[in-house]
């Protein structure tokens, strides 16, 4: 099994401390083989095997714990009388008010307890009625590029990164598309399946959606409309000229549901100016590129847009909040913080003129504080500092070890 430690490293703190560790994130992203790397860790310090339980709950073998009261009896079943058990629970969403099960054995028992999921279940807003200051949580991604490099690396060999990210941009970071050396349709193939599920089992299923001919046609536009700002009244007004009524908070539900699936993110606009968040005119970012590839087909025209979404997907992976910096007629891309750090980030896939260099610097050069400042490109450029703004290759970024 190949390693993620960053997401390792995360979890050991809290082993063992009185805590649900959740791990959230979209389906297939690799959060079942994070507890198995937990696990093995676990046996590593020591813990023997029978004392480390798990439950995969989109296996059949546990399809008869429905609910909070099965779910409690069958870890009752597996207590032992000497030591702490360690409790996995993969997918745990499935099971009717989990949370309440997992509260009650952590009051009755000596046990440890990790836990999975992939939708709205597992929001912090869902789950703080029985769990309140007693779990915490960590937001799994797909690979991110470095990880996708090691991945590769296992099956094929690996070429200089800046000739890898295009690749990795095409394939996205789905672990299951990187264990062996697929092609792009069979890639597209994993992802469309990974998309369906998400799409129908948290989202149309859990939700009784009825209108699914009109809830695929907003993921296409979204999809289509990836780091661009956009309202529900575009949406709404673009499904009327297509002879689709739809009013607009019909729209703003949908995409909330596809949010709390993790397959979407908002990323809202922040006035530089007025140090305020803005509430219209946000954009959305994909989980992953592959999911527009693998659902609208491939387009050249869209590789600026995709690489925007990957540099925002590595800011929330290093624990940034992320947004659109808005200064006067100006937009800086990405405004991210974290604590007391903040950078300012401008992503351009090329700049091949004067009037496109000015664009891309001038909103930076305009920020007159001390945070780090980037401009990111793909095309060739002498790297440097000009006036406090670094110019990098978004593949040496998305490498780096800090942005700081």
């Amino acid at each position: 099994m190949i390693e993620r430690p960053s997401y390792l490293q995360q979890l050991l703190p809290y082993i063992d401390a009185p805590l649900v560790k959740i791990l959230t994130g979209v389906r297939r992203c690799g959060k079942s083989s994070i507890l198995e790397l937990l696990a093995e860790e676990l046996k590593r310090r020591g813990i023997p095997e029978e004392r480390i339980i798990s439950f995969r709950f989109d296996s059949l073998q546990y399809d008869a714990i429905k609910d909070y009261k099965a779910l409690y009896q069958a870890i009752a079943a597996r207590l032992i009388a000497q030591g702490k058990l360690y409790v996995f629970l993969d997918e745990v969403q499935e099971v009717i008010e989990w949370e309440r099960a997992v509260n009650s054995i952590m009051v009755d028992f000596d046990v440890d307890v990790y836990v999975t999921g992939s939708n709205s279940r597992m929001l912090s807003s869902e789950i703080s009625t029985y769990l309140t200051g007693r779990y915490v949580s960590i937001h799994v991604l797909p690979l991110s590029f470095a990880e996708y490099l090691r991945f590769k690396g296992e099956y094929a060999s690996v070429s200089a990164p800046k000739d890898e990210l295009m690749p990795y941009l095409q394939s996205g970071g789905f672990p299951a598309v990187h264990l062996r050396p697929y092609g792009r349709e069979e890639i597209y193939t994993i992802v469309r399946d990974i998309y369906n599920s998400a799409l129908f089992r948290d989202i149309v299923q859990r939700n009784k959606i009825r209108r699914v001919e009109l809830l695929e046609r907003i993921v296409k536009f979204t999809f289509d409309h990836v780091g661009k700002t956009f309202s529900a009244k575009a949406i709404s007004d673009y499904l009327k000229s297509q002879q689709r009524k739809v009013d607009v908070e019909t729209v703003y539900n949908y995409l909330s549901l596809l949010e709390k699936a993790y397959i979407l993110y908002r990323c809202p606009r922040f006035d530089l100016q007025g140090k305020e968040i803005l509430k219209t005119q946000e954009k959305f970012y994909l989980v992953d590129p592959a999911l527009k590839y693998a659902v609208l087909g491939y387009q050249p025209t869209s590789v600026a847009a995709m690489l925007e979404n990957l540099v925002y997907l590595e800011l929330r992976r290093r624990g940034y909040e992320v947004y659109i910096g808005k200064m006067a007629d100006r937009e800086i891309n990405f405004v991210a913080t974290r604590q007391n750090d903040r950078i300012y980030v401008q992503v351009s896939r090329e700049i091949t003129t004067e009037t496109t260099a000015q664009r891309e610097y001038a909103g930076l050069l305009n920020i007159r504080d001390n945070y780090p400042k980037y401009v990111l490109r793909t095309d060739a450029f002498a790297e440097g500092n000009y006036e406090g703004v670094k110019t990098i290759h978004i593949a040496d970024f998305l490498l780096m070890a800090s942005f700081d």
